[in-house]
């Protein structure tokens, strides 16, 4: 699990990135931009770039070969193009320069996102690999936690230095992740050398496509709340802008603290049930921040609802991964980004819509209530426990 832990720095560095970006380019948009749909879909850029660039990219790292590995040089070329876009974006002196590093910080950042998650199962046998997911997504959430608590307070002595910050960090997993993970030395069976032809007919089978149901319509619910929280919380309950920023970060807290903790869940009493325990309580949460205008009571509720999204989060990944072989990984890891990206794309733009036509910032957390609802239907028509196969248990035992 050591390798996992120091894996998590990619990870770690995807999120803070994520996190500054969600929390505080729709604020730089505002100043030029009044509509909420608009700012909404500009912040769905990312969603679009990935749409066609991770599920090409996670396929091609699949079948790459260099003396670096499969997924390395990706991360490689990748990741300073990104850390030096993401310095810039704070930069921005008008709206076509500010569109223009947030289009280059998404291509940067679509083209080693994917190749970093697929390397955790390249480097984990299956019955590992829900614990191993809830340790680089608890190094993930400790960078949401920095995004939202340290880059709040940055903010406000600064609007750049948060993004600095992150510009740092990415560079730092960078050389973390080439002193440490030997793809050759550390993956299970590496066979980059073959390249093998996917059958994405085989690879959708019924499991999958309810779970990647199931996937869109969570993940519309929380890129849609993420996307809007700040516009949120300055317009409908009167915070300043860094207070509504810090008050996700109680959300990330308390999906730190449970991100490995779930993935043990996950691992014993399989990931279909703790993902819909989180799924009921994600809608629950959502439905009770509607009627919420007391700062304190929402970060208290925020808290909660960060334990819930970690039982789905953490187990989603593997699970759909464990729906499929050992050698599409990368493509599965593809689809698995190619549907997140699509809900992202749809979510804040249709909740924008939606506060845009009622006016009312409220609605926001109805939507997103709804649509967990539609994640759980699309949950429960999945008949596939998430343990592992006869045939995936045979490559574990072989690779023993």
């Amino acid at each position: 699990m050591k390798k996992t832990w120091l894996l998590g720095f990619g990870f770690f560095s995807i999120s803070i990135t994520w996190g500054l970006y969600n929390a505080f380019v729709p604020l730089f948009l505002n100043k030029f931009i009044g509509s909420a749909a608009l700012i909404g879909f500009l912040m769905t850029i990312d969603n679009y770039i990935a749409l066609f660039l991770q599920p090409y990219i996670g396929n091609r790292s699949d079948k790459t070969n260099t003396r670096f590995g499969k997924r390395m040089p990706y991360l490689i070329f990748g990741m300073p193009i990104a850390a030096i876009f993401v310095a810039l974006v704070p930069l921005h002196t008008s709206l076509a320069t500010l569109l223009i590093f947030m289009i280059a910080l998404n291509l940067s950042m679509a083209i080693f996102r994917s190749p970093t998650i697929a390397l955790m199962p390249d480097i984990t046998p299956e019955k590992q690999r829900t614990k191993a997911n809830g340790i680089i997504n608890f190094m993930g959430g400790v960078g949401a936690i920095i995004a939202f608590g340290v880059g709040g307070t940055l903010y406000k002595l600064n609007h750049s230095l948060p993004f600095f910050l992150a510009s740092a960090i990415i560079f730092i997993s960078l050389i973390i992740l080439l002193k440490t993970i030997k793809e050759k030395r550390d993956t299970i069976e590496y066979k980059a050398h073959v390249k093998p032809k996917i059958n994405y007919k085989e690879e959708l089978n019924r499991p999958t496509v309810f779970i990647l149901l199931a996937i869109f319509f969570w993940f519309v619910s929380y890129q849609g709340m993420e996307a809007l929280f700040t516009l949120y919380g300055v317009n409908k309950i009167g915070m300043a802008e860094h207070e509504a920023t810090f008050s996700l970060a109680f959300f990330s807290l308390t999906f730190v603290l449970f991100a490995i903790p779930s993935g043990w869940l996950g691992a014993k009493f399989g990931k279909k049930r703790i993902i819909s325990i989180g799924v009921v309580g994600l809608a629950l949460t959502f439905f009770a921040l509607s009627f919420v205008s007391s700062v304190l009571l929402l970060r208290i509720i925020l808290l909660i609802g960060g334990i819930f999204w970690s039982c789905i989060n953490i187990n989603s990944y593997p699970f759909i991964v464990s729906t499929g072989n050992e050698h599409s990984i990368g493509t599965r890891t593809g689809l698995y980004y190619l549907v997140s990206s699509l809900a992202a794309i749809t979510g804040p733009p249709l909740f924008g819509q939606i506060i845009d036509l009622t006016n009312d910032y409220t609605f926001l957390f109805y939507s997103a209530t709804l649509s967990m609802i539609l994640a759980l239907v699309c949950i429960s028509f999945v008949n596939n426990s998430g343990k592992t196969t006869t045939t995936e248990q045979n490559i574990i035992n072989s690779n023993q």
